[in-house]
């Protein structure tokens, strides 16, 4: 039962080229930064990503794009990270756009099981109907294009089918985890966490503070064990995307 690895490097020693993840936070506000980097060292390429939106330029999984380990990356958000433009709009990284409450959703149903749901998030829009550039050529042409969904409706609504997504690993950072894996997420770090920790067929969590088994009020865990595989004590920065100060009177 206990689950605690040595390092992040150990953590994450066997997620091989070509793994798909699915990766907590948003923007900067809990993301797995030790893992990332410990990712980053490992030397794995070909990575396909699942994640709100993919870190600024050289932090959190802008770290990764640089270096060109990302391959395709899933994400409601391109966030201001010019390398991800560069790459999308060159040919060189193929992205899938989702509304954000439909990612949310297509996450949870794959940690509970579901294979599938309607939802009227994209109804009428590219997102359903197909032609969302997914890859361009270099050239201002679009390389790769989504397919259409299918719709149905329900009481005189339109509703696209939505599949869920499972990764192979998801990485997710906690601010509080026991030895059996069960995580508290810190405030509004609970964002994509959750999700993206039930979401993967392996998940790896760093945690901040790691407690002995029964320290945490069960009624206060926010994923349980279960659905952890590997815990990681970690000490990160934390730095701010965007700092807006009033000037000194």
């Amino acid at each position: 039962m206990d689950k605690v690895v040595g390092s992040a490097a150990e953590a994450v020693a066997d997620i091989p080229s070509g793994a798909s993840l699915a990766v907590g936070g948003f923007g900067l506000c809990g993301i797995p930064q030790v893992l990332i980097e410990a990712l980053l060292d490992s030397g794995v390429e070909d990575l396909r990503t699942v994640s709100n939106n993919c870190g600024v330029d050289e932090w959190g999984l802008g770290s990764l794009l640089r270096a060109k380990r990302i391959s395709r990356t899933t994400g409601s958000y391109v966030g201001e990270n010019k390398e991800f433009e560069r790459q999308f709009l060159s040919g060189e990284l193929e992205v899938e756009l989702v509304p954000q409450g439909t990612l949310a959703e297509r996450l949870r149903a794959g940690g509970a099981g579901i294979p599938a749901f309607y939802t009227p998030g994209g109804v009428g829009t590219q997102v359903s109907e197909g032609g969302l550039p997914l890859r361009y050529d270099g050239s201002g042409g679009i390389a790769l294009a989504s397919e259409p969904k299918e719709v149905r409706s329900f009481d005189g609504t339109d509703y696209v089918l939505e599949r869920a997504i499972v990764c192979d690993y998801a990485l997710v950072h906690a601010r509080y985890g026991d030895r059996h894996g069960n995580l508290v997420y810190e405030k509004s770090a609970q964002n994509f966490n959750p999700l993206c920790a039930a979401a993967g067929r392996v998940t790896i969590a760093e945690v901040e503070e790691l407690v002995d088994p029964g320290e945490l009020d069960p009624a206060l865990v926010h994923t349980p064990g279960i659905y952890v595989q590997r815990v990681v004590p970690v000490r990160t920065h934390k730095r701010i995307e965007r700092r807006t100060v009033r000037a000194q009177p």
